[in-house]
């Protein structure tokens, strides 16, 4: 299940506006360890955002909320609003999500909230024909032919692996994937990749035989790359390119970024430039556990180890900042949330931060801000002017 839904669930349940089928799938979701660690990171940085409690008991909110949901299941009539009312005091104590209750219950919707505009996923094809791919909708990939070479399986597009490499000149499609958005896609050789906001990836609808695999990113993304020995895996990020053969590595390289970076999670990569087509700077190896910055502007690449759940935590939702300037922040949340923001607090925009914040709405990561720091900020539609 997406967080979002989960957090939903949640809030239906303390709201009282859950159905007896939401109560049986919240049920289910909340056994799942992974969702558990997922909601609570959640309402612990909803506690710190709050600071209503001095201290937070993980077990016995789960306890709480699983206990009350399986007594519900067992009455066959709706819960009383006098009801509700003991409940909600019990559990938004524990849990501290009243802020949560309090916006989707009781709040008027302000004057000025973050409305951002409408954008669409969209594969556009060698021909030049685009086609635009809905986050929860199906769809068939078809080729110049009008033959079917993949189709939509939820978020991700999945081409078909038709055991045979094309040997004929490369037919590509490029994904785009706007701000506010993610997206992923299976490849004809089974490697994945996710796509990060404002991100489009160039691929060959099938790899050529005897041939490197090759894709062109713009932007930022995660991949799962299957393991080919005579096919060497490369993507190429206008003049760097990252040379795997089978593994898990996180690349971002926004045009309007002074660095490119590469992460390796697993397995081996090779970072170099061409310069020229003739002139190949020497590679740079990086071992699990580090990053490859590169410099756009002299070429250089320097590498450190690093955390690397801090620069892939995106894939999952959550916006983990370490070490990162205010200004950095501001550009990332641009992309995540599909919003125009405007710093006028000069005094911040040199400031490092280490912040994390799950999925939630963009005001609340500005509330925390505002709280903690000396600025402000006004909402104007889909820009944001901080001050």
């Amino acid at each position: 299940m997406k967080p979002k839904k989960l957090h939903r669930l949640i809030v239906k349940y303390i709201t009282a506006a859950i159905s007896k089928s939401e109560l049986d799938e919240l049920e289910i979701e909340l056994k799942q360890p992974s969702n558990i660690q997922l909601f609570n990171e959640y309402v612990k940085l909803n506690y710190r955002i709050d600071s209503k409690m001095k201290i937070y008991d993980t077990e016995k909110s789960k306890r709480l909320l699983l206990d009350k949901i399986r007594e519900d299941k067992r009455k066959p009539k709706k819960i009383k609003l006098n009801n509700y009312l003991k409940y909600a005091a019990l559990i938004v104590l524990s849990m501290t999500i009243g802020y949560l209750v309090k916006e989707v219950a009781f709040e008027k919707p302000k004057e000025a909230e973050f409305t951002p505009t409408e954008n669409f996923i969209t594969l556009e094809r060698e021909d030049g024909n685009i086609q635009v791919i809905s986050e929860d909708g199906s769809t068939e990939i078809l080729d110049t032919k009008g033959n079917v070479v993949g189709s939509q399986v939820g978020n991700q597009l999945v081409y078909k692996d038709n055991n045979e490499s094309e040997t004929s000149e490369p037919v590509y499609n490029t994904l785009h994937v706007p701000y506010g958005k993610r997206f992923e896609l299976k490849l004809e050789d089974g490697s994945i990749a996710y796509l990060n906001s404002g991100s489009s990836l160039k691929y060959p609808v099938r790899f050529q035989k005897g041939m490197d695999r090759k894709i062109y990113l713009m932007g930022e993304a995660f991949l799962e790359v299957a393991k080919d020995k005579e096919r060497p895996f490369i993507v190429n990020a206008s003049d760097l390119n990252v040379k795997v053969y089978g593994t898990k590595f996180n690349v971002s390289a926004y045009p309007e970024d002074s660095m490119k970076q590469v992460v390796l999670v697993e397995g081996s990569v090779g970072m170099y430039s061409k310069i020229k087509s003739s002139d190949v700077i020497k590679e740079t190896v990086l071992t699990p556990g580090t990053l490859g910055s590169y410099d756009n502007a002299l070429g250089d690449v320097s590498t450190q180890p690093v955390v690397t759940s801090i620069y892939t935590s995106w894939v999952q939702g959550v916006l983990v900042f370490r070490n990162i300037s205010f200004e950095d922040i501001l550009k990332k949340l641009e992309r995540h949330y599909d919003v125009k923001i405007i710093n006028q607090n000069s005094k911040m925009a040199s400031e490092t931060f280490n912040a994390s914040f799950g999925d939630m709405p963009i005001e609340k990561i500005l509330e925390y801000f505002k709280s903690q720091y000396d600025i402000d900020y006004i909402i104007n539609k889909d820009t944001i002017i901080v001050k």
